[in-house]
């Protein structure tokens, strides 16, 4: 599946259970591993759960493999779904490790909502 295609995807699915602040960033350039980075929050671990569930639905509906890291504490949860990674935090973790810093030079923001 073409890397846009499958970042919509994502995108959506984290949407769909109300994740916050969802930013993307492209990183092509810059990792060799991945595409794209997904960033984006819920409220509590129950709900960044949610959202993990939710991605790991779509990318099986989609015949593709999805790895869960930090799923079981839910604080910060990482999805990589191959030229997609997607970080799930708590709030405050998002405001704590602040990821958003490390793309400010390397990777373009390519939206968010």
């Amino acid at each position: 599946m073409e890397s846009s295609k499958l970042l919509d995807l994502m995108v959506e699915a984290v949407d769909d259970k109300r994740a916050q602040d969802i930013t993307v960033y492209d990183v092509k350039n810059s990792s060799p591993v991945t595409d794209y980075f997904v960033i984006c929050h819920g409220n509590t671990e129950r709900q960044t759960q949610a959202i993990a569930d939710e991605v790991r639905d779509v990318a099986h509906k989609n015949q593709l493999d999805v790895k869960l890291e930090g799923y079981r504490t839910g604080k910060w949860i990482l999805c990589d779904v191959g030229d997609v990674i997607v970080h799930i935090f708590v709030k405050t973790e998002r405001e704590y490790y602040n990821l958003e810093r490390l793309f400010k030079d390397d990777g373009d923001s390519v939206g968010h909502q």
